[in-house]
């Protein structure tokens, strides 16, 4: 049996801290971090046996080096069972697609419910929310704790999963609990961590060695001399002293480690567990094995079977291993682990590498005369399997479409897998089905590099006869050159597949007119874009594609509105809307370029509620479909029609979640494009360290690529928030390296005069009056040019801004005032806003301070209908100055107690506490102390008359209901 537990009072007084916590209804998570054999499996157990003494429910999964291609398993591990044994009501509230996005991270339980609402399509941030859910649900009741141990050892679908609730938090009183080796971990999942950290949502626990005097607590039965020994070869890790204990002498005396040396322990630990093994029967090892093969935990029956065996024999050789401790019982019927991932590691090195692929083959066809899902076969079909076995490259292949869509790295390495298995004169055909499958699994993981050899290598194996097959495959070679940022690449490749098909009037010749187009985009060139994808239109009229039709239109009209002919574009516009518009979704979710496309074309000709509609729509069909490809542009349109319409908060959280969503699978070019849209939006809410950390980030990932709008724009962004940290030289010095010039030709259209009138302050600021002059007469001959209200607003506030620096009053009200206007007619609330504190301060300089603070007073309300609270306070101190009194604070609230006695400040920070803000969060929106929003926390309790977070949150719940 194990050890009696000793030291470690500072961990475990943290592990109180933690559960305190926990019964009062917060949440939250921690890692304990150590080497091979340090306590982290014990200091676990210590937890789960002190929440169960609280009456938490406490749920433990473990992940396993032998394990680490089965999606999900120490989710799988820790929660399935539980979950299959609950009654059908309690999961029924969740709905059939939440059940269902389930079953993809706990397969078993589609077998009792929701079996028939399987989602068609699946992608993985379903999966992310459905666990979110369901811990939730299942800490309903009572706290939850659940437990992950040896994380390091998990597969990419379980990081996924462990990062997305450590980004969004459980709203309920769930604790998770991670332990994991450092320098194990992915470097993307190890940052990952590091920014929980910071932000507070994850603490870490460091284990280090014992103490002398901890040690000896573990050998008492052992005099000094030994101790010391023991421990000088130990280093004072648990696990080491422990085995040393059992068998150190003799196995030292010996300097035997029974071929155990690759073990990550001392030489005369690998001994002592060499000289255990090797005391028992050939029976009694044989078994021990195979369950080492099967799995961890395992099932007596499968190890049965796996060391060929009878089940009668076996149980008695399982009676002596639980005995010696080698094994132990779990809280599952029928289910076993080995004292400590080490010994299983070392047991299964002491097999005979012949005899384990053997042993692996039973395995495999045990588990499928048991029915068992696909992705438990897999790993010992891969293990067992002979060259050129087509049955073998077959289980492979469904394990690989099975985690396709939620856990796609884990479906790349079956894929790699079957390919490595198939024989080297299969059909061509077959080969480059595999390596399309296993391009599309790396790259939905964010890996482009790895991704575009598979396609290169696809495309060469494709026979000349194939010419179609060929041409998909380099249309889809280009979408992932557009993610690494090789545009040009991209561009010579597609024109040279286009220019050997001898068909311009096949569909696959047309998509890669699109893509061409597309191209076009990526390197701004905005004539060409229209151009390719006129070319396209005509050549795909023949094929009666509606939906292709709608894409060409749409890419059709963007490319017009982006450079400039704005009426070409509002005639294309209005012709792929009519189009796209009467399809279903189902049409469209094939390929979200047309309404994905539509949207940019909205935005970019002051459309901004059609492009917000339009954009909302891509964003519920990509939910169903995950085409992932298109998240970033999706975003990018409903975030920034979002902030333009006065919704800044809103697009705050839309573009933090395709942050989320590239960090996830280190997507670089994603990430750069989510972080300058996410700056934007940050900007429009006043939050401008926000602004400044994500721009900067940016821009910084965005040098790489070569020049065009994604440079552009996050150099640009990042130079807005230079120029609001007072750097203003700085800011147009990016600017005009970031976007082509001090005319900013990088830019078309209408957002090329957002950019020049964020130029021309910065020219101002920095005392550069004649470049500001010039940057004025640029934006005016460009809102002549596309002739939109937005470009004219936006020349209009440059000229403002301009007049009011030379101290021309007049001049920089009328222009303020004309900008006004012209958002005001597009609803365009940000520019509208900005422009009438222009405007204010204008007639506050020509000495109108009644005329200024009317247009004042308009502007703070705006903000504050915003969010935009620093922005809102800075026009309420200009209209102080004034002599204006500012009368909208907090004020007291009207009941004597619960809700109604809250202050205005308090219900907004006790909102925010619904919204599952931390702390943190919180202090950063409101611009206070993290210890003033904890004071009024204590105070809100009080009122309210409770006691946690939960039930503060569900009170406001109430109360909105009421």
């Amino acid at each position: 049996m194990p050890a009696s537990f000793v030291g470690r009072k500072a961990e475990l007084a943290a592990i109180d801290g933690l559960l305190e916590e926990l019964h009062t209804g917060r949440g939250g998570a921690v890692a304990f971090v150590g080497e091979p054999g340090i306590g982290k499996t014990r200091l676990l157990g210590e937890l789960i046996a002190r929440a169960d003494m609280r009456g938490h429910l406490a749920l433990n999964g473990t992940a396993s080096d032998l394990e680490r291609d089965v999606p999900f398993s120490v989710f799988a591990d820790a929660l399935e069972e539980y979950v299959r044994g609950l009654a059908p009501e309690v999961l029924e509230p969740l709905g059939p697609d939440v059940v269902a996005d389930l079953a993809q991270v706990l397969p078993l339980i589609d077998r009792t419910v929701g079996a028939a609402n399987t989602r068609a399509t699946h992608e993985r941030h379903q999966s992310h929310q459905a666990m979110r859910l369901l811990l939730e649900r299942l800490a309903a009741s009572r706290p939850l704790v659940l437990v992950l141990d040896d994380m390091h050892w998990a597969d990419s679908g379980s990081f996924e999963l462990l990062l997305a609730l450590l980004r969004r938090p459980p709203a309920a009183p769930v604790l998770i609990a991670a332990a994991f080796r450092p320098h194990l971990l992915p470097a993307r999942v190890d940052r990952a961590l590091e920014r929980a950290e910071r932000a507070e949502t994850l603490s870490r626990i460091q284990l280090e060695a014992l103490p002398f005097e901890d040690a000896r607590g573990l050998l008492e039965q052992r005099d000094d001399r030994d101790v010391s020994l023991i421990y000088a070869e130990s280093g004072g890790n648990p696990f080491f002293l422990e085995q040393l204990a059992r068998f150190g002498q003799r196995a030292a005396a010996a300097e035997r480690s029974g071929g155990l040396a690759g073990l990550e322990v001392p030489p005369a630990v690998a001994a002592a567990l060499g000289e255990e093994l090797a005391e028992l029967t050939d029976e009694i090892r044989l078994l021990l094995q195979a369950a080492a093969v099967v799995g961890d935990p395992f099932e007596p029956e499968l190890a049965a079977a796996t060391a060929a065996i009878d089940e009668e024999g076996a149980l008695d050789a399982l009676d002596l291993l639980l005995a010696r401790d080698l094994i132990r019982e779990t809280d599952v019927p029928r289910r076993f682990r080995f004292r400590h991932p080490l010994v299983r590691r070392a047991v299964y090195e002491s097999a005979p590498a012949g005899w384990r692929l053997t042993a692996h083959e039973r395995c495999a066809e045990s588990l499928a005369a048991r029915g068992a899902p696909v992705a438990a076969r897999a790993r010992h079909v891969e293990l067992s399997a002979r060259h050129c076995d087509p049955s073998a490259v077959a289980v492979l292949r469904e394990a690989g479409d099975s985690a396709a869509g939620s856990a796609p790295a884990t479906a790349a390495r079956w894929f790699e897998g079957a390919l490595r298995l198939m024989s080297e004169d299969a059909p061509a055909e077959e080969r480059v089905t595999l390596l399309l499958l296993q391009a599309r699994s790396l790259a939905a993981t964010g890996q482009y590099a790895e991704s575009h050899a598979a396609l290169l290598e696809s495309i060469r194996l494709v026979p000349d006869e194939a010419a179609a097959v060929r041409m998909r495959l380099v249309t889809q070679c280009a979408v992932v050159e557009h993610q690494l940022g090789r545009y040009e690449d991209a561009r010579v490749r597609l024109q040279r597949a286009l220019a050997g098909s001898e068909d311009e009037h096949s569909r696959e010749a047309v998509d890669l007119m699109l893509e061409i187009a597309i191209n076009r985009l990526f390197q701004a060139d905005f004539d060409g874009m229209h151009a390719w994808a006129a070319r396209a239109l005509a050549a795909g009229e023949p094929l009666g594609d509606r939906v292709l039709t709608a894409t060409a239109l749409a890419i059709q009209a963007a490319g017009a509105a982006l450079s400039g002919a704005s009426g070409l574009g509002h005639e294309k516009r209005d012709d792929a809307a009519g189009l796209i518009d009467g399809l279903s979704d189902e049409e469209l979710g094939g390929d979200l370029n047309a309404v994905t496309q539509l949207a940019l074309a909205e935005m970019y000709l002051d459309q901004f509620e059609s492009a917000r509609r339009h954009a909302e729509r891509a964003m519920s069909i990509f939910r169903v479909t995950g085409q992932s490809g298109h998240l970033a542009l999706i975003t990018a349109m409903l975030g920034t029609s979002l902030w333009i319409r006065g919704r800044p908060v809103e697009a705050m959280g839309v573009l933090d979640g395709a942050v989320e969503a590239a960090r996830l699978v280190d997507d670089a070019h994603g990430l750069s494009w989510a972080l300058f849209n996410l700056a934007d939006a940050a900007s429009a809410a006043g939050d401008l360290d926000l602004a400044l950390s994500a721009a900067e980030e940016s821009w910084e990932l965005a040098k790489p690529f070569e020049p065009g709008p994604i440079r552009a724009h996050a150099g640009s962004a990042f130079a807005i928030a230079l120029l609001h940290g007072g750097h203003a030289a700085q800011a147009a010095d990016l600017f005009i390296k970031a976007a082509g010039g001090d005319e900013l030709r990088t830019f078309g259209g209408a957002v090329r005069n957002r950019y020049l009138e964020a130029l021309t302050r910065c020219f101002v600021a920095a005392g550069r009056h004649e470049e500001a002059e010039r940057t004025v007469a640029d934006a005016l001959a460009c809102a002549e040019d596309v002739g939109l209200p937005s470009a004219r607003g936006m020349a209009q506030l440059a000229l403002a801004t301009v007049a009011l620096a030379r101290g021309e009053a007049e001049d920089a009200s009328r222009a303020a005032l004309h900008a006004v206007v012209a958002f005001d007619s597009v609803g365009h609330a940000h520019g509208a806003t900005h422009a009438r504190v222009v405007a204010g301060r204008a007639h506050a300089l020509a000495g109108d301070s009644t005329g200024a603070a009317e247009i004042l007073e308009q502007a703070a309300l705006d903000f504050e209908s915003f969010g935009a609270s620093r922005y809102r306070a800075e026009v309420e101190r200009e209209l102080r100055k004034l002599g204006h009194a500012v009368y909208h604070r907090s004020a007291a609230g009207t009941a004597d107690a619960g809700i109604g006695a809250l202050t205005a400040r308090e219900l907004q920070l006790a909102r925010l506490v619904v919204d599952r803000r931390t702390n943190t969060e919180i202090a950063a929106e409101l611009f206070l102390s993290k210890k003033t929003v904890e004071t009024h926390l204590r105070n809100i309790f009080r009122k309210v008359d409770v006691s946690s977070r939960v039930e503060l949150a569900r009170a406001v719940e109430r109360a909105d209901s009421d």
